[in-house]
């Protein structure tokens, strides 16, 4: 497993549950408004932790904490994902996987062989949108999107706990999206709007890009979920002040 970071206690990433996290480094997706941009680009990693040392860390804490969060980066790109969760599951713990869902066949695997207990899923656009946000070339991902309904569906009916997200960047994401992702995903258990805060870790920043984004503001964040809350009425604003 190439582990960039371990966070040793939070209330966040596992929600109801006190958690350990474990980062992944590198990710399929160049999303220009990531904020752990430096777990993207190989330019900017950093030297890998010692998996042997993470899992030490995390046995020492395991009475102390109900879960881990393994998030990144895209941890399904990680060859060794399922021994590594295996080893987790071992102490007893619960395990909340992040993922941009790219990857189904991973999704399920873990989730036949008893390996995650929850899912949070992010959902980055609305379909007709969803490469061009995620900083891809159609014509270079052809399945990118069939795959992502894929993960979609298989979470949606799988009996797992999972939630769906997304981070609402102006000059990116606009009502009509919005009201295509409340068509979408209608009827989610779970769905959360998250909005775009920046940073010296954003991936754009990182690029030195010219091109920056912004927060929609609370009003317009209100807006957009209003009119999610009309085919998800359990939405919820995350992360807003």
């Amino acid at each position: 497993m190439r582990i960039a970071g371990f966070q040793s206690t939070t209330l966040l990433d596992y929600p109801g549950h006190l958690a350990c996290t474990v980062f992944t480094q590198g990710c399929n997706f160049r999303c220009p408004y990531c904020q752990n941009g430096s777990l993207v680009l190989p330019d900017f990693f950093d030297d890998i932790m010692d998996e042997d040392r993470i899992l030490a860390k995390i046995k020492s804490r395991s009475k102390m904490f109900e879960g881990v969060c393994v998030s990144g980066g895209e941890p399904t790109n990680q060859p060794d994902l399922a021994g590594f969760l295996a080893k987790i599951k071992d102490m007893g713990l619960l395990i909340k996987l992040d993922s941009n869902g790219s990857r189904p066949e991973i999704l399920k695997s873990l989730y036949k062989d008893g390996l995650i207990d929850m899912i949070a899923m992010d959902i980055k656009s609305s379909k007709s949108a969803y490469l061009k946000v995620c900083g891809l070339d159609p014509d270079s991902h052809p399945d990118l999107l069939k795959n992502i309904e894929e993960s979609v569906d298989f979470i949606r009916s799988s009996g797992i706990d999972y939630e769906f997200r997304t981070t609402l960047v102006k000059g990116l994401h606009d009502k009509e999206q919005i009201k295509d992702l409340a068509d979408w995903l209608a009827g989610a258990k779970a769905y959360f709007l998250q909005s775009y805060q920046e940073n010296d870790n954003i991936l754009c920043v990182l690029n030195k890009d010219d091109k920056h984004f912004e927060s929609f503001s609370h009003k317009e964040l209100d807006e957009f979920l209003s009119v999610i809350r009309e085919k998800i009425p359990s939405a919820e604003l995350r992360g807003v002040d």
